[in-house]
């Protein structure tokens, strides 16, 4: 039962309009707006509404590697989450403590979310692969009172201070052991009263960004900026009740919130997991062939990767595919299409935000283009010297329009927020261009264009072009110094399986480029590598960057040559085949 009838009501009438316009997107961008709320809680105003309406219906599908699997449904969560609130606050987590959830895609993490958001508590959501000094990071800028973690993680705040309590799932020494939440017996009573309202505008997370360029950010979210603002995310995805919804994402990221907790349970569709130590596409196609997946996102190297297997061999039932995390190739749109006859929509959002951008159901889809606007949002693209709006520039919200689904701030750092939010916009740090019906075009992360000979380069997309040559899993382009251009694109390609990183792959790939790029753009150095990421699996050209700088600084400053290549890199000025 609600706690706030007309909060869940209002709530319903904004959700039920996006799924009946989920194919008229002239009609969803013109007549959606956000529901007015003052007080919400999610768990309780919604998932637990949703428990009482459809007790038996599936809510949470985890399939292991070894066959096993996990089915719970919206009552038999409700009523774990209920058990494990009730326990939580009686070991002292009181509502607006701070609480480092660091599981992995396990029943006890939907548990512990649920049971978290009922209790008004602050999750700040962290990925297993944390070391130490993430952890301690997290702990004092994070002020958490409370770790939530696995046994076999618990040593791994062996040496992180701080004055927090400990609960670790399977037990660990030291560690208070987590419920038995399945029935009564183990935990306590399937009922649950709150000790108050919650305000639509209590913090509810705290997400440390991936860092792919600089320290984590701390972002803050509320009880609606991503449960109620991921009525983006589901109206872009296209997921409807009673969908399988199986999302690819490590728990700790925000896409993990979008499409593994608020978008699929506010859609009243099925969460599904499949749970692997190592990828493997045929095993993961069996899968949702065998749970009958209808809506499936995946980040693009997950895509990536599928594409190098048979696809055509499985004939899914699914319905709608996505991309999220970074922008998807054209390459991996057209090998899905032809396999499946299915186009792969684009999308676009961050950690500080819900979907900002994307390709929903039903519409015409342009090659290259991630979309339009979404419902709920105001896109203007501004000019980063000017400030003023047009067609290319860095992509951002209009702040005077409604924003719901836009971050509280960045915690602590009024300096950062002031930045990010001026001139009545916030600026997402990405740059794009937009044509005359709204479509807009990622060109890359304002840090990551550069100029080579006086000209503007998008490494996006030379490394789409990359991608389309049979050799090439992944790329990642970055300006390479050099004295008589200042930069030239040099790219560091991680090889398909079958090809080896020689002289003749490197000539094959470059001359490819040179078909398809114009010659200002020309790829005119390669390097084979594997390519250095963050946590998350994004990719850090920052790190690249700082490595040709480094090569080259000597060169450059006239003080010596070139550093030594590796046996690895070839240049197409030392490539005679590449003149003729």
């Amino acid at each position: 039962m609600s706690t706030n009838p007309a909060a869940t009501e209002a709530f319903r009438a904004a959700r039920d309009h996006l799924l009946s316009i989920r194919t008229d997107y002239a009609a969803a961008r013109d007549t959606f707006t956000w529901p007015d709320l003052s007080h919400f809680n999610w768990a309780l105003d919604w998932f637990d509404v949703t428990a009482a309406e459809m007790p038996d219906a599936k809510a949470l599908w985890i399939v292991e590697e070894d066959g096993s699997e996990q089915i719970l449904s919206f009552g038999e969560l409700s009523a774990r989450s209920n058990r494990l609130a009730n326990w939580l606050r009686a070991q002292g987590v009181a509502r607006g403590d701070k609480v480092i959830v660091m599981l992995g895609n396990q029943v006890e993490l939907w548990e512990t979310a649920l049971a978290a958001i009922k209790l008004g508590a602050v999750m700040i959501p962290s990925t297993t692969l944390l070391g130490t000094p993430d952890l301690i990071d997290r702990v004092t800028r994070g002020e958490a009172k409370h770790v939530i973690t696995n046994g076999r993680d618990a040593s791994k705040f062996d040496e992180v201070p701080g004055d927090y309590s400990k609960v670790a799932v399977g037990g660990a020494d030291g560690w208070t052991g987590f419920p038995d939440t399945s029935s009564d017996a183990g935990s306590g009573d399937a009922s649950f009263t709150p000790d108050g309202e919650t305000l639509a505008t209590d913090p509810l997370l705290l997400y440390f960004t991936s860092g792919t360029t600089a320290k984590p950010k701390l972002v803050e979210h509320t009880h609606v900026s991503y449960p109620v603002g991921c009525m983006s995310t589901m109206y872009w995805i296209g997921v409807q009740p009673g969908d399988v919804h199986l999302n690819i994402s490590s728990p700790g990221w925000a896409k993990h919130a979008w499409s593994n907790l608020f978008t699929p349970w506010t859609a009243q569709a099925c969460v599904m997991i499949y749970n692997y130590a190592r990828f493997d596409a045929a095993a993961l196609l069996n899968v949702m062939k065998r749970a009958e997946v209808n809506t499936f996102c995946a980040p693009p190297t997950v895509w990536r990767m599928l594409i190098q297997a048979d696809l055509a061999s499985w004939q899914l039932p699914v319905r709608e595919c996505v991309g999220a995390g970074e922008p998807l190739n054209p390459e991996v749109i057209e090998q899905v299409e032809k396999a499946w006859g299915i186009t792969v929509r684009d999308g676009f959002g961050q950690t500080e935000t819900t979907a900002l951008v994307g390709n929903p159901p039903g519409q015409l889809i342009k090659p290259g283009s991630m979309g339009r606007a979404l419902p709920g949002y105001t896109i203007a693209m501004v000019d980063p010297v000017s400030g003023q709006e047009g067609d290319d520039g860095e992509i951002c919200i209009d702040l005077s329009k409604p924003h719901l689904g836009l971050m509280v701030g960045y915690k602590n750092d009024p300096e950062r927020n002031a930045d990010v939010t001026r001139g009545g916009y916030y600026h997402t740090g990405d740059v794009g261009t937009r044509d005359a019906d709204g479509y807009i075009t990622y060109v890359g992360r304002a840090d990551d264009v550069f100029k080579a000979s006086d000209y503007r380069i998008s490494p996006f997309e030379l490394e789409s072009v990359l991608i389309e040559h049979e050799a090439v899993a992944e790329a990642a382009v970055v300006p390479s110094p050099d004295p008589l251009r200042l930069a030239v694109p040099k790219a560091y390609v991680a090889l398909a399986a079958g090809y080896e990183p020689t002289r003749e792959t490197a000539l094959s790939i470059l001359r490819h480029c040179r078909t398809e790029l114009a010659p200002y753009k020309r790829i005119r150095r390669i390097e084979f590598a594997e390519l250095p990421k963050t946590i998350s699996g994004k990719i850090r050209r920052v790190e690249l960057r700082k490595t040709e700088d480094d090569r080259h600084a000597p060169k450059m400053s006239g003080t010596g040559d070139y550093a030594p290549r590796s046996g690895q890199e070839f240049w197409e000025d030392d490539i005679p085949e590449l003149k003729e």
